[in-house]
C-alpha cells in the first residue's frame, strides 16, 4: 500500500517554510566579510555576507544603521546579530541585521593600512602641504559634539592661556552620520565669508575624546580626510587619546595628542607674552643706554684730539694784527724811501714845469680840431642836417622819397619839409599836424 503525501499549494509551502525559519533562527549571531554593500536612498543598507564557502544575503534597515558604530562596506569581516527572514515572492532568505560589530581589531586594522596607503599615495598626507598654525588666532573654530568634556576642556584652556573667541560646530563624533556632518563642518567653516556677520576662522579644531577603535572610525573616513586636506583654513586634529592615531591626523596641518593639547597649541599663554614683552624692553632699554654711552665716550675721545679752537682763532687774529702793522710800517717806508729818491734826482721844478706845459698845448691843439668837426661847428658853417621823423640820419635822394616829411636842422634851429612825391597825399590832415 502506498503511503499518502500530503499535499500543499505554493503559499501554504512558503508559510511553513517562513514560519519554519524565523522561529528556527529568530535570533543569531554571524560572522563575515561584506561584499556588494550599497545604500538605498531610503538609507537601507543591502548587502553580502560571505565566507570560503558560502553566501548569505543581508539588510540593515535606515533605523538600525543609524546607530552602528561603523559604516558598512566591502571588505571589513563583522559579526553581525539579527534573524533570519524568507521572501516568498522570489523563494529566498535574507539576514535581517539588528546589531553589527568589527569582527576583531585586525580587520578594520587592515583596513585603515589599505586606506592611509591609498591617501599617501594620492600625496593627501604630503609635509609640504601643511599650512602654519597662526601665532595668535583672533577666532578659533571647534568641530565636535555640542556636549561632553571636549568642548568644556577646550574653551577652559583657551580662556586661561589667551582668551579667544570660539565657535562650535556641532556635530555627532561616532556612528551613523557623524562622519558626513564632519566634513561637512569643515566644509561650511572654509565657506564663511571674510568679513560676514559669523566670522571665518583662523584655525580649526577637530576634536574627539577617547574611545575604541570602532568608536573613532568615522576619522578614517575618506569624506573626512579629504575636507581635512582641501581645507584652506589650518586644521589640528585631536582626535582620542595620545596612543590613538586616525588617518585625519596624517592628513592635519598639526597633530594634538588630546584636546587640551589642540588647546594649548592654537594660543600661546598671555601672561608668558606679557613677561617676554617686558623683558624684551628692558634689554632694549639697556642696549639703547649702553649704546648712547658708548658713543659718547667715543666723542670724549675725539673731542681730547681737537685743538681749542678759540685758542687758534686767537693766535690767527694776533698774527693778522702783526702783520697789519707791519705793512703799515713797510708803505711809510716805502713813500719815504720815494721822496728820498724824487729829492735826491737831477729833475729840477723847471723841467717838470716845461714837460705840462708843452702836454697842454697838445691837448688844446686836440680839442680844437675836435671842435672843427663836431655836428655844431658844420652847421654853422652852412650845412644842414636831413632827419626822418624817427630822427634817422637820410643820405640820399631815394632815403628821402621814402618818407612823407622829414625834418632838417640848422645851427640855429629845425624846420619839417614834404617830399615833393608825397605831396597829395599829405595835404589835408597832415598840414595841420605841422
Amino acid at each position: 500500500m502506498i503511503e499518502q503525501i500530503p499535499e500543499f499549494s505554493v503559499t501554504e509551502i512558503s508559510a511553513v517554510i517562513k514560519k519554519l525559519m524565523e522561529t528556527t533562527f529568530q535570533s543569531v549571531r554571524v560572522r563575515g566579510e561584506i561584499s556588494g554593500c550599497k545604500r538605498a536612498d531610503s538609507g537601507h543598507y543591502y548587502m553580502s555576507l560571505k565566507d570560503e564557502n558560502a553566501v548569505l544575503s543581508a539588510v540593515c534597515w535606515k533605523g538600525v544603521a543609524l546607530s552602528l558604530p561603523i559604516k558598512p562596506e566591502d571588505g571589513l569581516e563583522v559579526v553581525v546579530t539579527g534573524r533570519i527572514t524568507t521572501f516568498s515572492g522570489k523563494s529566498s532568505y535574507q539576514l535581517v541585521i539588528e546589531k553589527m560589530e568589527v569582527a576583531g581589531s585586525g580587520a578594520l586594522l587592515k583596513l585603515l593600512e589599505e586606506r592611509k596607503k591609498k591617501f599617501a599615495e594620492e600625496g593627501l598626507f604630503d609635509a609640504s602641504h601643511k599650512k602654519q598654525i597662526p601665532f595668535l588666532p583672533q577666532v578659533i573654530g571647534v568641530v565636535t559634539s555640542p556636549t561632553g568634556a571636549v568642548i568644556r576642556d577646550i574653551i577652559h584652556r583657551v580662556r586661561d592661556r589667551f582668551p579667544s573667541r570660539i565657535i562650535v560646530w556641532p556635530t555627532l563624533v561616532q556612528g551613523e552620520g557623524a562622519a558626513a556632518q564632519i566634513s561637512a563642518a569643515i566644509e561650511g567653516f572654509n565657506a564663511l565669508p571674510e568679513n560676514g556677520d559669523i566670522p571665518r576662522p583662523d584655525v580649526l579644531i577637530v576634536a574627539r575624546g577617547g574611545g575604541s577603535l570602532e568608536d573613532l572610525w568615522c576619522f578614517n573616513e575618506e569624506n573626512v580626510v579629504r575636507a581635512v586636506y582641501n581645507s584652506e583654513i589650518p586644521i589640528i586634529s585631536a582626535v582620542g587619546h595620545e596612543t590613538d592615531t586616525m588617518l585625519i591626523d596624517y592628513a592635519a596641518d598639526l597633530r594634538a595628542p588630546t584636546p587640551t593639547g589642540a588647546a594649548e597649541f592654537t594660543v600661546p599663554v598671555k601672561s608668558e607674552i606679557v613677561a617676554k614683552l617686558m623683558t624684551q624692553t628692558s634689554r632694549m632699554i639697556n642696549a639703547v643706554h649702553r649704546l648712547c654711552e658708548e658713543k659718547k665716550n667715543y666723542l670724549d675721545g675725539l673731542a681730547r684730539g681737537i685743538p681749542n679752537l678759540e685758542q687758534i682763532l686767537s693766535d690767527n687774529v694776533q698774527k693778522l694784527d702783526e702783520r697789519v702793522e707791519r705793512l703799515k710800517i713797510a708803505f711809510k717806508n716805502c713813500l719815504e724811501l720815494k721822496e728820498n729818491r724824487l729829492a735826491l734826482s737831477d729833475i729840477k721844478p723847471i723841467y717838470i714845469a716845461n714837460i705840462v706845459e708843452r702836454k697842454k698845448e697838445n691837448l688844446s691843439g686836440l680839442a680844437a680840431r675836435l671842435e672843427s668837426v663836431s655836428i655844431e661847428s658844420v652847421l654853422k658853417r652852412g650845412f644842414a642836417w636831413v632827419k626822418t621823423q624817427a630822427g634817422k640820419t637820410v643820405y640820399g635822394k631815394g632815403d628821402a622819397v621814402k618818407n612823407k616829411l622829414l625834418q632838417i636842422d640848422f645851427a640855429d634851429g629845425n624846420v619839417k619839409v614834404m617830399t615833393m612825391e608825397k605831396k597829395d597825399e599829405l595835404q589835408g590832415d597832415l598840414f595841420d599836424n605841422l
